[in-house]
């Protein structure tokens, strides 16, 4: 059985990874956008605003999963790669939901051992 603190701190990566992974490719999409349209020669204010408000709403998100995953990371007494390992799923689009997926499966196994 895991422990309940271990279950809270999975718990917590767990939504911070969708939450996290959800706006880095929002933010990716919009920079692209925001990108391929200013080399057009469209440039739209509104839209430049909102492609800002992504890109700081995604950097506090982005702090909020570094402190869940250090969590985890600690109560599981994981190796510094894997801590380095699951903050970069915040970095790299779509690395986040494959590193909650590995992450959720070792856990309990972890764990009990």
């Amino acid at each position: 059985m895991t422990p309940a603190p271990v279950q809270g701190a999975l718990k917590r990566y767990r939504i911070m990874a969708f939450v996290t992974g959800s706006f880095l490719l929002l933010l990716t999409v919009v920079t692209l956008v925001k990108y391929i349209g200013d080399a057009a020669g469209w440039h739209a204010s509104a839209f430049w605003s909102f492609a800002t408000i992504v890109g700081i709403t995604h950097g506090w998100i982005f702090m909020v999963y570094v402190l869940a995953c250090a969590d985890l990371w600690r109560r599981m007494k994981w190796s510094t790669g894997r801590l380095l390992t699951m903050v970069l799923g915040g970095v790299v689009p779509a690395m986040s939901f494959v590193m909650e997926r590995r992450v959720s499966r070792e856990v309990p196994v972890s764990a009990d051992a």
